[in-house]
Formats: C-alpha cells, sequence, structure tokens
C-alpha cells in the first residue's frame, strides 16, 4: 500500500475527503517525525511504539577489502509493535 492508497482508505473508513484524510495523515507523520527527533517516545496503545535510539560506535569490517573501519555512533528511530498488532500480523 503506498500512501495514496492509504489516503483512499482512511477516507473510505472514516467518511471525510481524500483532502481531509490526507492533511490528516501529513500531521500525524510530522507530529511523530518531530516527537521522535527530540527523544520523545509516541505509544498507541495496541499497535506500537515509536522512539529514537542510540547506536554505539563499533568496528565494522568493509566488505570489499575486509579492511577494519571504525561505524560511528548514531541516532535511528525505531518502531516496536504491541502485542495485539504482532498477533493480527502473525496469529
Amino acid at each position: 500500500m503506498n500512501s495514496c492508497e492509504l489516503v483512499d482508505a482512511v477516507a473510505a473508513k472514516t467518511n471525510i475527503t481524500k483532502k481531509q484524510a490526507d492533511e490528516v495523515i501529513s500531521a500525524f507523520l510530522e507530529v511523530v517525525t518531530e516527537a521522535v527527533a527530540n527523544g520523545e517516545k509516541i505509544t498507541l496503545v495496541g499497535f506500537g511504539s515509536f522512539e529514537r535510539r542510540e547506536r554505539f560506535e563499533r568496528e565494522g569490517r568493509n566488505p570489499k577489502t575486509q579492511e577494519t573501519m571504525t561505524i560511528p555512533a548514531t541516532r535511528v528511530p525505531a518502531f516496536s509493535p504491541r502485542k495485539l498488532f504482532r498477533e493480527k500480523v502473525a496469529p
């Protein structure tokens, strides 16, 4: 499902226009992105949690040259599905 199909599905389920559905979805994604970027955790009961995780500096290997290199520390977004969502996907 791409974003256009998602907008269509949300509009159909909620009986709102596609433009309104697009605005709601865009606002939701913007709020989640800003919150996670600021280090906040967003939990949606029965669905999952969005959060920022820290990856520490570590040793890696260049697959072409087999040369050891240092991979710098970074922050990454993460999603953890909740039990209801996991059970719906993989009963």
